[in-house]
This record gives structure tokens, sequence and C-alpha cells, in this order.
């Protein structure tokens, strides 16, 4: 069989509930890649958040971190580095412009440095995996470098009417998109970004085409890949807008739904490898 190129999603995909591989999809994975297939993450998160994954699995192509705005190979430094920020007078005007709302806290990262708009323990605890430089204070004074995301912390109620703010003051500066329960973050990139944006990039450089792509996933930011990719798969917990454009629905993150497509569409003898 033609080599394919399989990407994962993390958070509700390749991982279960509890934030781990599981056994049989990380063997299904194993098992790919031993036939010669190739396998990449393209997720949300930034690298620091997402290395345990990558290095369980042995990858060694680049990774796809913050929805497309940060790509890079963390075992070629000579793999040229993909980095597209927001500019901070853009930050500015998001700040300002959603003034008017309910919100708990914003969060920009610039890369792996974090900084946290007001102090709260509960929501700090998502970014201090992989051990950050956290800043606390009001980030029009502390924030001097373009973020590669901008993260508010919307009250519940508000978080429709701040999206649509975004889209209506700042659409051709930034895209957005809504975490899922139970934080309903807004996060923010730099227009034009996307996980498919990255996956495009790392697809051309391997050499394998779109109707060799498996890519799987389960919220919002996947979109643009589910339909970039030849084969897009929405897990079986996934959001009914990427289920509709999908190619396949699955079983859930925990339920090896990846396992169960990768074992069929790549004839793989995973039975006999368990």
């Amino acid at each position: 069989m033609k080599q394919h190129l399989i990407v994962l999603d993390l958070d509700g995909t390749l991982l279960t509930d509890e934030k781990v591989i599981s056994t049989k999809t990380e063997q299904a994975l194993m098992a790919a890649k031993a036939e010669g297939h190739l396998v990449m993450i393209a997720t949300g998160r930034p690298y620091r958040a997402s290395e345990p994954y990558y290095r369980q699995l042995g990858l060694d192509l680049p990774i796809v971190n913050f929805n497309g705005a940060f790509v890079h190979h963390p075992k070629d430094r000579s793999w040229k580095t993909i980095h597209e920020p927001i500019s901070l007078p853009v930050v500015g005007d998001v700040m300002e412009s959603i003034q008017e709302f309910n919100f708990h806290n914003i969060v920009a990262e610039v890369q792996d440095d974090v900084y946290v708009h007001q102090h709260d323990e509960k929501l700090l605890n998502i970014f201090t995996m992989g051990d950050p430089k956290v800043t606390v204070g009001d980030l029009r004074s502390y924030l001097k470098d373009n973020p590669t995301s901008l993260l508010i912390h919307p009250d519940a109620k508000d978080a429709d009417r701040i999206r649509e703010r975004l889209g209506e003051v700042h659409a051709e500066a930034v895209d957005h998109r809504r975490w899922g329960a139970p934080w309903h973050v807004i996060e923010i990139i730099r227009h034009g970004l996307n996980k498919a944006v990255g996956l495009s990039a790392v697809a051309g450089w391997v050499g394998v085409p779109r109707d060799r792509i498996i890519a799987f996933g389960d919220e919002d930011n996947d979109l643009e890949m589910i339909e970039y990719a030849g084969t897009g798969v929405a897990m079986g917990n996934a959001i009914d807008d990427l289920k509709t454009i999908a190619d396949e629905v699955t079983g859930t993150n925990n339920e090896d739904g990846i396992a169960a497509v990768l074992e069929e569409r790549l004839k793989l003898k995973l039975a006999s490898r368990i």
C-alpha cells in the first residue's frame, strides 16, 4: 500500500478523557508506522503541552501547534519554522473592543511564554504543563512581543456576543475558535491560519498528496483540516458541524475510534499485533 500521512488532533481525538493515549490506539499507530506510513500531530495546544505525546509515539515529523500559527520540526532545526503571530496593535484593539462585555480573563501566549491578565488559579492550571514562564498583570503593560495566540475566557452568556464583535471589527486581522466545555474559551490567532495550512506545508515537504492524508478531529478548529484531508474522520464525540463535512465518523476518543479506521483503511493486521 502507498504511504499515507496520518494527522492527529490531541484533545478529544488521540487522547482519552483522561488525557492519555489508549493502548490499542498507540499500537495501531505503531503498526502503521511499521508499515511505512507517516504520523503527525496538529493541535491547538502549544508545543510544550504536546511534546510528551510526540515523544511517546516516537514521531519524527514537524508538528502543528496553536492551530497552525506555529509549525516546527522538533528534531530537525534545518526545517524552516512557520510562526505567524498576532501584532501587538491588534491585541490592543481586541482588548478595547470587548471591554463592554463580561469576561473573566485574557491570556496571551508567545510560543511557550504565558501572559495572564488577571490571576486565576484554575485557568493557570491549564497553561502550566511544560513549566512555561508565566507573567501575571495587565497585558497592555507586560506584553511586549507579538503573541502566537490570544485567549479570552468569557462569561458563558457573553461568549457568542464577543465572537460576533470580533467578526464585525477584526475579521481581516484575526480568526477565532471556541473551546468545548467546560471552559468555552475563545482562542484567537492571526487571520488566515488554521490546521490545514500547517498540514499542507508538512504534506508538501514529505511528498504525500491530499488523497493519501487521513486526518482525525473533533472540534471546530479541525474543520479545515478534515475538509482538506483526502479522508477526513470525525470522532464519535465530535461536534455536529464536523460530522457533517467528514468523510467518515468513527468511535469516540474513549472507544479507540482512530484504531478502528486505521485497521480498516490501511489493512493493518492489528489483531495479530495486540
